[in-house]
């Protein structure tokens, strides 16, 4: 996406923000429903020349047929003022939404839609600006791109608990459960899709002859910084960065869209996931309105049965849910979300399904009864891969929680054999500075971050079939003089012994406190003679009270 484009979505931005359209997640919403026209109206456009064309054999349907043409975009994008806004808001809006029968997923998106930009003049700046930009000429990673720039908006936003993982963390946990063709995908508690785009983009670049590489900090930065990534990488060799391709070699494009899967609670967040999935090419993924953890939450039986092969999520960590609400078949007692998000994730793993998920660290070491049973469960029953430790300040400035990744798989039989030991490892600098916060985002520490390492030490972890974590054995005296260590690993007895406690910083090798190098038998002296004079004191005290 080059400058001219991002000068142009600024000005949208900022037009809506001055028309007092000022929460981002509103005016990202606001967008999405403007953008999908535009994508109709130039879907409706392709289908109209292979219908001309007999491309379809004379039986491709059309989105907005016979007297429904004027609610294309290319028919009403002239008009202005109120005649614009109220066309919009009280017309095509609803026409959208009367399409469950014939096109259910354009139906579902503008379910319930409201269009709250109430000011036309403002309306009509935006629709302008949008009329100029031609996706349909745009590959999917540049409309992806396009998306992904708005999303940044979020950036500065906490809104009602939403915040993005940011894309340095996303990168590492997809690339540890590595998925591929034929996986289902799923996050319960999705946002903006974050992490079901990077899997898409992940499988994309897998299936692809050619593949670019971008630094974590976006094109932006490697623009400001004026040299090639190669010349970055060369000066900088723990620079973080992910790969994307066009996914040529993708064998079925309807198997990767038809095992993209997630659910989110609220419809803002569900409207603006799919718009990110349809301009990343991901036109069907199977995105619901739903609370993953209750009975009452939307989810049908089929969404309970399901098994998935990978999931990724950064779950809300806070709150309770009424114990009647909770769903009957998950394995805890617990009311706490984290824990509930947990135990529901292990649920719908499928045999030989991944799984990489935040987690706050009060959950690898609570003492109560709940955490206790279900850390027990994931070590027993679960191979639990690795222990990620995450720096205090890798969510600021939204929030200030020490967290932790989990990784685990869960095996294909029970007979099937598991690993022996848990793998810790310490990420203390993500790629961002832990404590400063400058302009309402943390300082880019590109030099420092530990991620490449932790992928290489992964990567032969893998390599060995997960039967010979790096690092060495838990609790391990170190010299006074040695090097800080960054991984470890504990068997899994040991970890029964102590509750099953997860904490990685409980099972970190330590070092022996430094030795002095003095004579024993001159420091012996010198505290004997330090004892006589206290003495000597004390002595000549008590004859002057005896007196």
């Amino acid at each position: 996406m080059n400058e001219k484009m991002r000068r142009k979505l600024d000005h949208i931005t900022n037009v809506l923000w001055a028309g007092g359209v000022t929460n981002p997640v509103t005016y990202i919403e606001q967008l999405s429903y403007l953008i999908f026209l535009k994508l109709l109206d130039e879907e409706e456009t392709q289908r109209e020349q292979r219908i001309r064309m007999g491309a379809e054999g004379g039986n491709a349907k059309l989105l907005f047929p016979a007297q429904s043409e004027r609610y294309r975009w290319s028919k009403w994008r002239f008009k202005s003022g109120t005649e614009l806004r109220d066309f919009i808001r009280d017309e095509v809006f609803p026409y959208m939404a009367s399409l469950a029968k014939d096109e259910p997923e354009v139906a579902e998106y503008f379910r319930d839609a409201v269009l709250e930009v109430v000011d036309p003049n403002v309306l009509k700046q935006v629709v302008d600006e949008l009329d100029g930009f031609k996706f349909r000429e745009f590959g999917p990673d540049v409309k992806g791109d396009i998306f992904e720039y708005l999303l940044t908006h979020l950036g500065s936003s906490s809104l009602n608990g939403q915040f993005r993982t940011p894309r340095q963390i996303r990168a590492f946990m997809v690339e540890m459960v590595d998925p591929d063709i034929g996986d289902t995908l799923f996050d319960p508690a999705c946002g903006t899709a974050g992490f079901l785009i990077d899997a898409v983009d992940h499988l994309l670049a897998k299936y692809s002859d050619h593949v670019s590489e971008y630094p974590i900090y976006g094109e932006d930065w490697l623009e400001k910084k004026g040299k090639t990534l190669a010349q970055l990488k060369a000066e900088m060799p723990r620079l973080q960065t992910y790969r994307k391709g066009a996914g040529e070699k993708i064998p079925d494009w309807d198997v990767l869209e038809a095992s993209v899967y997630g659910t989110d609670v609220s419809r803002q967040m569900v409207r603006i996931a799919m718009m990110n999935l349809v301009l990343h090419g991901i036109r069907h993924a199977r995105l619901k309105r739903a609370n993953s953890l209750s009975d009452m939450g939307g989810l049908s039986e089929d969404d309970l049965r399901r098994r998935y092969k990978v999931i990724l999520a950064n779950p809300p960590f806070a709150g309770q849910l009424p114990k009647d609400s909770i769903r009957a078949d998950l394995p805890t007692n617990s009311k706490k979300s984290e824990l509930l998000f947990l135990s529901m994730m292990m649920q719908h793993l499928a045999p030989g399904g991944r799984c990489a998920v935040v987690v706050p660290e009060g959950l690898l070491f609570g003492s109560t009864s709940a955490h206790v049973e279900l850390r027990k469960k994931l070590v027993n029953d679960f191979d639990l891969l690795a222990v990620v430790s995450l720096p205090a300040g890798v969510f600021r400035p939204y929030a200030g929680v020490k967290t932790a990744v989990l990784v685990f798989r869960k095996p294909l039989s029970d007979e099937a054999r598991r690993t022996d030991k848990v793998w810790f490892y310490e990420i203390r600098n993500d790629g961002y500075d832990p404590d400063k916060v400058s302009g309402g985002g943390r300082v880019e520490t590109p030099e420092k971050n530990d991620i490449p390492d932790l992928l290489a030490q992964w990567k032969a972890y893998k390599a060995s079939g997960f039967a010979k974590p790096p690092g060495i054995e838990a609790r391990t005296l170190l010299p006074h003089d040695a090097d800080e260590l960054v991984s470890w690993f504990a068997a899994k007895e040991k970890l029964a012994e102590d509750d099953f406690n997860l904490g990685a910083g409980q099972w970190k090798p330590r070092r022996a406190e430094k030795t002095s190098g003095e004579d024993p038998r001159e420091l012996v002296g010198e505290v004997l003679s330090d004892y006589r004079d206290v003495v000597s004191r004390l002595e000549r005290l008590l004859e002057g009270l005896v007196e």
